[in-house]
């Protein structure tokens, strides 16, 4: 485990297992059921960290994204791939949000969100970038983003 360790709720958490296998090439490390046989806990390895999930319960407050209507949280993953990573999630159902560009801090990124209403998103890392550049670019994009909605 790392110091910090995603804990995913998921209408239907035994499905987004299945999906983070197909979508993130997850292997599962664990799963437990309630008595209904929704999940309580399940975990699955991405990469080199662990992602834990559980079934919504809303009498103990545990409501996921859909339930919500959104969620200000999105789980950022690195991959050697980027555009094939966002590719085989797009395949195994999740909605491209933002398709894959080279960025002004030296990654090529994207987001997707998953059929659960988790936002991911995913990146590799292209080129360094000196603070000065990534200064300028990010007030680059402030300014661009500014003129685009007015």
């Amino acid at each position: 485990m790392n110091s910090i360790t995603p804990h995913l709720i998921c209408a239907g958490a035994a499905d987004a297992v299945e999906f983070y296998k197909k979508a993130f090439n997850a292997t599962e490390i664990r799963r437990l059921a309630g008595p209904e046989g929704k999940l309580v806990h399940a975990s699955v390895r991405i990469g080199d960290s662990v992602v834990m999930l559980m079934d919504e319960f809303p009498q103990w407050g545990s409501l996921g994204p859909k339930s919500l209507k959104g969620s200000p949280v999105t789980v950022h993953l690195y991959v050697d791939d980027v555009d094939a990573s966002m590719e085989r999630a797009a395949a195994a159902g999740a909605k491209v949000v933002m398709p894959a560009e080279d960025m002004f801090w030296g990654d090529r990124y994207g987001v997707v969100e998953d059929p659960f209403g988790h936002r991911w998103s995913i990146a590799t890392h292209i080129r360094d970038v000196s603070p000065e550049e990534m200064q300028k670019g990010a007030q680059n994009a402030c300014t661009q983003g500014a003129a685009d909605q007015a």
